[in-house]
């Protein structure tokens, strides 16, 4: 292999496993090459079929398979491809843990697992290749465009406004090369912000909502507004994104943020008010493990608990 084709082949290795867990849609849009069945290759590619045979054809290889070629169509084996020069059993961890393991559990359906992930993605930055998969993903298995980019507004008043508009640009990109024809709504309410606020806030989080903002009193009322007006007046307001799913982006994204057990308290919390079962919320946990790990899953379960124990929630 000459020093063009190993720079050539290296480039393409490393925007593929940029795009891994499981981002790894990249190939066709970014690399420009021919879809495999263009080329004349097998439908489901030689990698899967290799990669298949190695992990010794189980269950849990052929069931992750199944699931994200689902989310995905064919794009997504192109991970194990990727992997095979430096680290194959990585591409075989993606197929059979994150795919084979928790995609296909009971509780959440394709569209809210991907909501999830994108609270997720987004919460942690510096998630492009990632978030450029998953948003693709969502719209491959039925959710919205409005409803990708209204899960993403609805991340500001947690993440921040730079991580949402880089997550933002990201869509832009998915939308135009899916050929994504997207008018964008515009909130056009008159009422007063702080009473349309207000109104919200004990709709998701109850009368307890308002005592946190009453605690703010003494030493910053204005940020105790600002909750009130622009987190619950603005955004929860848009009529644009069910509350499940609001509270099922807000959980994956706090969750994968860390260190916001007092916030994912309350958002568990809201997540029941909304009519969550504990059992689904405990499945929107366990799905951020391949995104943020099990410490801040673990984290995330040990409040989820303490909820559940002051509700007398039970999971079964």
């Amino acid at each position: 292999m000459n020093a063009s084709r190993k720079t050539a082949e290296f480039s393409r290795r490393t925007t593929l496993t940029g795009g891994a867990l499981v981002g790894i849609g990249l190939a066709e849009g970014l690399l420009g090459a021919a879809p495999a069945a263009a080329a004349g290759a097998p439908a489901a590619g030689a990698a899967a079929s290799d990669a298949a045979a190695a992990a010794g054809r189980n269950s849990r290889y052929a069931r992750g398979l199944a699931v994200l070629r689902e989310t995905s169509g064919e794009r997504g084996a192109a991970v194990v491809e990727s992997l095979k020069d430096i680290a194959p059993d990585l591409g075989r961890f993606v197929v059979e843990f994150a795919y084979g393991d928790i995609y296909p559990r009971a509780g959440l359906d394709l569209r809210e697992r991907e909501l999830v992930t994108l609270g997720s993605l987004t919460a942690q930055g510096d998630t492009a290749p990632q978030l450029n998969f998953h948003i693709d993903a969502a719209l491959h298995v039925g959710v919205k465009p409005a409803d990708v980019i209204e899960a993403l507004i609805h991340l500001v008043p947690f993440m921040g406004f730079p991580r949402v508009l880089n997550a933002i640009g990201v869509a832009r990109t998915v939308f135009a090369d899916r050929g994504v024809a997207f008018r964008p709504p515009v909130m056009n309410d008159a009422r007063d912000r702080y009473k349309r606020g207000v109104d919200k806030l004990v709709e998701i989080d109850g009368r307890h909502g308002l005592e946190v903002v009453e605690s703010l009193k003494d030493i910053a009322p204005d940020l105790g507004r600002f909750i009130v007006e622009f987190t619950f007046g603005d955004v929860y307001h848009r009529p644009w994104l069910s509350p499940r799913r609001r509270q099922l982006v807000t959980v994956g994204a706090l969750t994968s943020f860390g260190d916001t057990a007092p916030q994912l308290r309350v958002h568990i919390g809201a997540a029941l008010n909304v009519g969550l079962s504990p059992a689904q919320v405990v499945e929107a946990l366990i799905h951020v493990v391949p995104y943020a790990g099990f410490p801040r899953v673990l984290n995330a379960l040990t409040v989820a608990r303490e909820v559940f124990e002051k509700r007398k929630a039970s999971v079964s």
